[in-house]
């Protein structure tokens, strides 16, 4: 899962996208109301955390733009703001929930998982692929029924593919589903990645092939048997 961190203090801020990444989650990092809202425009994130007070605004102000863009993203306020009117105007113009710095790591993580939880009630249907299936609603993945195992950004890769099944992904939608856009790529890193899960899959007896599709991206499909 993706997650955008929007906080201007460089300590808190490096601190909170650690924990989060050390969590298996791909973390992106902003320090004003403009990233944010740009970072929104281009791509698609699960959660945000947002700091209310930002150098070029109030954050509550554009929670009803956040709202509007991505819907069904989980909105977590952070601030130093601990009056209770001050949290009951973040709820009420959007905000899923609200934590006071400063902030504790672990229950960071538990607030997290919680409102991704509460935006994914509208159960997903699973998506099945020969004989691979993903639960989206928990990036959970199985072969057979079997839980199938791979490492945080393979599991990231085959999740994005999955739920393209049939379709050409490209490169960069795979790479944005991987990475933060503040990490270093290199140019064979997606490759590589698609060559460990492919032994992963076969390894595992996965009826699935991933093919390549040149100078575009990558392809899942069930495997012609």
């Amino acid at each position: 899962m993706k997650i955008l961190v929007v906080e201007d203090e460089p300590v808190l801020c490096a601190a909170l996208a650690a924990k989060l990444r050390n969590a298996a989650y791909v973390v992106d990092a902003v320090d004003s109301l403009e990233t944010a809202q740009a970072a929104l425009a281009v791509g698609a994130y699960d959660a945000v955390l947002l700091d209310r007070r930002l150098p070029d605004g109030d954050s509550v102000s554009i929670l009803g733009d956040f709202r509007r863009s991505q819907p069904n993203t989980a909105i977590i306020l952070l601030t130093a703001l601990d009056r209770v009117a001050e949290k009951i105007k973040g709820l009420d113009e959007g905000a899923d929930d609200y934590l006071t710095k400063p902030v504790d790591g672990e229950e960071l993580l538990a607030r997290v998982r919680a409102a991704l939880r509460r935006r994914s009630q509208g159960a997903a249907p699973p998506i099945v692929c020969g004989n691979v299936t993903l639960e989206p609603n928990h990036r959970t993945l199985s072969v057979f029924g079997r839980p199938l195992v791979l490492k945080r950004r393979e599991t990231h890769l085959l999740c994005a593919l999955m739920q393209r099944v049939g379709r050409v992904v490209e490169r960069s939608a795979l790479l944005d589903a991987l990475y933060g856009f503040d990490d270093e790529v290199q140019s064979n890193t997606l490759d590589s990645h698609v060559s460990r899960l492919r032994a992963r899959l076969n390894e595992m007896g996965a009826g699935v092939s991933i093919a390549a599709v040149r100078g575009v991206g990558y392809v899942l499909d069930a495997r012609d048997e």
